[in-house]
């Protein structure tokens, strides 16, 4: 049996068009494309999040299973179009986030993203994973998609939000609040 990636380039996309399912092409800038692109995004800063010092092993655990999930959710763009993201998927993050919340102190004002590095490439991540659920709002209006995918981008942007909130406060790092201009 061959390797599924055995040979990296392939010259097909030289031509300024891509493959989802080795048959039909696309433009590079179709939404689907898009959309796909920007969930590696999500996926490449969820990488950079866990290279950082302060991850415990059960913050790896949780990052590096919502990697495969970004994964999955790009699969479920391609042809055949398989649903693969559940309701039972966006229940975990949202018990996730339930279970951390009552360990963070309420918020008062909207947070700047930074903190620890691992705390602020995860206020990153999260900024990737709004713009892809942005992509997905858009594709969702050529295309219907699965409603649990586009309810997992909306969760998992508030997920790595007080993900980033957790690891600051591991590291006894004082979260820094806008100072809003009132006149």
């Amino acid at each position: 049996m061959g390797y599924r990636l055995s040979k990296i380039y392939t010259r097909k996309g030289d031509d300024g068009t891509t493959s989802l399912d080795g048959k039909n092409r696309l433009l590079k800038n179709a939404l689907q494309i898009e959309a796909v692109g920007t969930l590696d995004e999500a996926n490449c800063a969820l990488g950079l999040v866990l290279t950082q010092a302060g991850i415990d092993e059960k913050m790896h655990a949780l990052l590096t299973q919502i990697q495969h999930d970004l994964f999955n959710l790009g699969g479920e763009l391609c042809p055949p179009h398989r649903a693969v993201i559940t309701a039972e998927k966006i229940a975990w993050l949202e018990q996730q986030i339930d279970h951390w919340n009552e360990t963070l102190p309420p918020l008062k004002e909207f947070l700047l993203p930074g903190g620890t590095p691992a705390s602020a490439n995860c206020h990153l991540a999260r900024a990737i994973c709004r713009r892809a659920e942005r992509c997905l709002v858009a594709l969702n209006q050529q295309e219907k998609l699965f409603t649990e995918s586009l309810r997992y981008v909306n969760r998992l942007s508030d997920f790595l939000f007080v993900a980033a909130r957790i690891l600051a406060k591991n590291e006894n790092c004082e979260e820094v609040l806008w100072e809003h201009q009132r006149k």
